[in-house]
């Protein structure tokens, strides 16, 4: 460190006078320069099958090349190289963070050795043509973006990292196969300019809600919320009139390095450096006041606010983190400690700024309901299911003294379904254990126009027509990655009173993009019982025959230059109108409210039993959804009431859905 304290010294005995080591500035010519180009050349390895990318190119508040009063030209950073390599410090263009092929983060640890490819031969490629239109993005939302403007853009992402996660699975990548997915959908985007928050900044991004979960470090830096990708500090270096200033603007903790995250409202966070491969606590060098550490000490002397993002464990899958944004903190004080490795490390307390919505404390709350203690506020029901579903559907009520719905028999699926002959007779599958993603010798692949209609963890890829799922016919197992929807709940459910909308369902755990939610379960009626059934008050009629706004959620298959093929539709096919009733037998989806910005939709899936298909309504996840969060999906409008053009049409219901997009009424 400076002031005595080497590369390879431990701190002395006794307190320590900080200014002696935290008010040292850093001499100007060792400044580093940022190159404006977004494709600045890469330090470390990167996986086969696409191009390093930079997130934001550089700093667009401080422009290159220029000299202070009576400093020296500073030097591009990369002039000082690590003997090992690649340092940590040019990875991405924060220079914060180093980067390998695993994903795992980094805050300053340098990377291996690497093969050089200066004599290599470059190909001639054009540069990547904007197709930022096709998802509906305008130059100045690439600046500064708004809440529908970071929807569409996670939409985007997540829909290209799902097909190229269904075309890796069955081998049908002609470049190659792509191990990291995200890295590479999230590098497809950049270049084609599908983005927003551009343009760095202090406090708050537009558009993103305290809360919000990503399942992807890529997620961060398409939206803006976290520049580097793999780096746990983000900086914005802002020039003064004398000298130039680097500021922390956001940080990530997710247990990589020794940080103290337990408390909703502190964290004792670790600096950058000294933690070789990855080991956690074993920093054996002292750390520096450089990069990402002089960062956060100039941050805790300006008091200026700083992002916090949380890594949480997936319970579904515990080697993966989901990242939940915490809101603002600020640094309130900052020291020296010695690590279990003897090393000397940086500390920075953040203290949550109050008066903010809840985030991770609803996290460590639902933790503890599970747990037992302290037992749910306002639970009614522990199973409301009674036994129906694998998983508990808790009955809570924190709003009123109403003790329970109405009543009604729970069931699973649905009752007296329709079949329906399939076009081409079949007897099911003959696959031998499970389907296999790209067999076409599968007839439930075939149907399903050669594509498996999910990944290999059950996220649905694309919105189609219909989804063929395996039946009962098919000779494959019962645990066949191609029967989600017939599986029941994938997370522990709650239904729970609302303020002002009746009772609504909401999930104790996280739910990804794409997941299984639900069925539209109860008694399937004719055409001609809808009428009577509006007239006797049934509030609880599923029917696919109404006018539903539209929306895109899959793909853009211009972006993987699959021009002509696999740009299928998302309007659905239905053999047969359907119309459930769930008022007297039905599960959770009858719980589920209505709303115009919804974050579920409805997919038609069919499967087939004696060579007769039987045609379901499946719900799933839109976008991530935050624990705790109502789980809504649009209920349209009869087609009686949309051709008339009124808004006071009979049947229909004013809506209290709250969306900037809502359309007053429902129904």
């Amino acid at each position: 460190m400076e002031e005595g304290l080497g590369q390879n010294s431990v701190p002395p005995h006794g307190p320590i006078d900080k200014s002696k080591i935290l008010d040292i500035k850093p001499l100007r010519s060792l400044i580093p320069i940022y190159s404006m180009s977004s494709q600045a050349p890469p330090a470390g390895q990167y996986p086969s099958g696409f191009s390093p990318f930079f997130p934001f190119g550089a700093p667009q508040q401080t422009p290159t090349g220029v000299t202070t009063r009576g400093a020296a030209t500073p030097a591009p950073l990369r002039a000082y190289k690590n003997p090992l390599g690649a340092g940590d410090s040019s990875s991405t263009m924060n220079g914060f963070n180093g980067q390998d092929t695993s994903g795992k983060k980094k805050r300053g640890s340098p990377s291996r050795h690497t093969k050089s490819s200066v004599n290599k031969p470059k190909k001639s490629q054009e540069p990547p043509a904007d197709l930022s239109g096709l998802v509906g993005i305008s130059p100045a939302q690439r600046e500064d973006g708004s809440r529908e403007v970071v929807n569409i853009v996670l939409m985007a992402y997540d829909a290209l990292r799902r097909r190229l996660c269904q075309l890796e699975e069955a081998k049908e990548l002609s470049s190659g196969s792509i191990k990291r997915a995200d890295l590479k959908a999230c590098n497809t985007l950049m270049t084609r300019g599908i983005r927003t928050n551009m343009r760095k900044r202090i406090g708050a991004v537009p558009g993103i809600e305290i809360g919000d979960i990503f399942y992807f470090r890529m997620e961060l830096c398409i939206v803006g919320l976290h520049a580097p990708s793999m780096g746990g500090i983000d900086a914005l270096h802002i020039r003064g009139e004398f000298e130039e200033e680097t500021l922390a603007v956001c940080i990530v903790s997710s247990g990589e390095y020794d940080d103290d995250a337990e408390d909703s409202d502190v964290i004792i966070y670790t600096g950058q450096g000294g933690n070789f491969f990855m080991n956690k606590d074993k920093h054996t060098t002292d750390q520096k006041l450089q990069r990402g550490n002089l960062a956060l000490d100039r941050s805790s002397r300006q008091h200026n606010e700083v992002r916090v993002i949380r890594g949480m464990r997936d319970g579904v899958n515990p080697n993966n983190k989901i990242y939940v944004y915490d809101g603002l903190y600020k640094i309130q004080d900052s020291w020296i400690e010695k690590a279990k490795g003897g090393g000397g490390v940086f500390k920075y307390k953040l203290v949550r700024i109050p008066g903010q919505s809840s985030a991770f404390a609803v996290w460590k709350s639902i933790q503890k309901w599970k747990s037992g203690s302290p037992s749910r506020t306002g639970l009614i029901l522990a199973d409301l299911s009674n036994g129906a579903e694998g998983i508990p559907v808790s009955l809570v009520n924190e709003v009123n003294n109403v003790k329970a719905p109405t009543f009604f028999n729970y069931f699973h699926s649905l009752r007296h379904p329709k079949s329906f002959s399939l076009m081409q007779p079949s007897h099911g599958c003959t696959c031998i254990k499970a389907c296999v993603p790209g067999d076409l010798n599968c007839s439930c692949i075939r149907r399903n126009e050669g594509d498996f209609p999910y990944t290999g963890n059950g996220i649905l890829v694309s919105r189609k027509p219909l989804v063929h799922e395996c039946g009962p016919t098919c000779q494959c197992f019962p645990n066949c990655k191609n029967r989600v929807s017939q599986t029941g709940l994938k997370h522990p459910m709650e239904v729970f009173r609302t303020k002002d909308r009746g009772w609504g369902l909401r999930s104790l755990d996280p739910i990804r993009a794409g997941t299984f939610i639900c069925e539209y379960a109860g008694e399937v009626v004719d055409r001609g019982k809808v009428s009577q059934l509006v007239k006797e008050g049934d509030e609880y009629v599923f029917d696919t025959t109404r006018i539903y706004d539209q929306f895109k959620w899959n793909y853009e298959p211009r972006l993987l230059e699959e021009i002509g093929s696999n740009d299928s539709t998302e309007d659905y096919a239905m053999p047969y109108p359907l119309i459930i009733t769930a008022k007297n037998i039905g599960n959770v989806a009858r719980f589920m409210n209505h709303s115009c910005s919804p974050n579920v939709f409805w997919q038609p899936v069919v499967y087939e039993e004696n060579n007769q298909s039987y045609l379901h309504v499946a719900f799933f996840a839109l976008r991530h959804i935050p624990p705790m969060t109502e789980l809504t999906y649009d209920y349209g409008l009869a087609q009686s009431d949309h051709a008339e053009g009124s808004s006071a049409a009979k049947g229909r219901k004013k809506c209290l859905c709250g969306s900037s997009k809502c359309r007053g009424s429902f129904g």
